[in-house]
């Protein structure tokens, strides 16, 4: 199958009408009176507009926060910051990604089941998993046996677990993962490794997934930080009820692993949008192969 060149893949993702929609409320925010010196110093580079590269990042991040409500038309993105793995000890992890995406490729047939997977956290937790990788004692992860993301069309959930800075500022990465062949845990599971070789990582609801979960001993071959993005949200109380007010009726049920009835729809519209934003990801990620 060929490749759709990135310029087109791009310029069909901005002519849709339901992206468009998603950001056409937001108010603008100048990023010049917010200081990034706390990514830039650790090797991360700001994405300008209205490269196609910050184009593709942002309409993902979009789509992955959707149409869920009139709140969620209001997050603006301040910034966008790419790891270039400037590092020797990054270009290593990046390295070794390739390595074990190569290794669970061959075990499966050929496909490691490659993904993107939204990430909230603090910003000083960020910064931490770009310089030196996850860690089981991150806040945001979860347990001490995995960590979770959130699948790309899911990105508001990462929101809901990042925290906002003295800037009022909220920050989430976007991932890649290696998924491999992946097995329902159950609710509240303290598994830490595969139940058997045949399985490569842990998943809430296997036709519709609303969590990606990788186990903490993989956390740093499986899991690649590729980009931060920077947010402004409405002033809530707290995460309750962020989630009461960002949600429709009907998606309020909180995520249960292991129950696919509690999974968001997922509508018509919404599948295809998010389907033209990855075939754009992919077409764009092939231009940094190495990473």
């Amino acid at each position: 199958m060929s490749q759709i060149p990135v310029e087109d893949q791009v310029a069909m993702t901005m002519n849709n009408d339901e992206i468009a929609d998603a950001t056409s409320e937001s108010n603008p925010v100048d990023s010049c009176s917010d200081d990034f010196e706390f990514f830039t110093k650790i090797g991360l580079t700001k994405l300008q507009e209205p490269s196609l590269e910050h184009t593709i990042i942002k309409a993902s991040f979009c789509t992955g926060i959707g149409d869920q409500s009139e709140l969620a038309k209001k997050i603006n993105i301040v910034a966008i910051h790419k790891n270039s793995h400037s590092s020797r000890s990054r270009e290593a992890r990046a390295d070794s990604f390739q390595v074990f995406a190569k290794a669970v490729a061959d075990k499966c047939g050929g496909d490691a089941n490659l993904k993107y997977g939204w990430y909230g956290a603090s910003r000083n937790e960020i910064c931490e998993i770009v310089m030196h990788g996850f860690s089981w004692c991150n806040t945001a992860a979860g347990n001490r046996y995995s960590i979770s993301l959130s699948p790309a069309k899911f990105a508001f959930d990462s929101v809901l677990s990042s925290e906002a800075d003295e800037n009022g500022l909220r920050h989430v990465l976007l991932c890649r993962v290696i998924l491999g062949k992946q097995e329902v845990l159950t609710a509240n599971s303290n598994q830490f490794h595969p139940t058997s070789p045949e399985f490569d990582s842990g998943v809430d609801d296997l036709s519709a997934p609303r969590k990606y979960i990788v186990w903490s001993v993989y956390m740093n071959t499986h899991i690649l930080p590729s980009y931060v993005i920077s947010i402004k949200t409405p002033c809530l109380i707290g995460k309750k009820d962020y989630k009461e007010a960002t949600y429709r009726k009907d998606e309020r049920n909180s995520w249960s692993p292991g129950r696919s009835g509690n999974s968001r729809p997922v509508r018509k519209k919404d599948s295809s949008r998010h389907l033209l934003v990855l075939v754009s990801f992919r077409a764009l990620m092939s231009d940094y192969s190495r990473f």
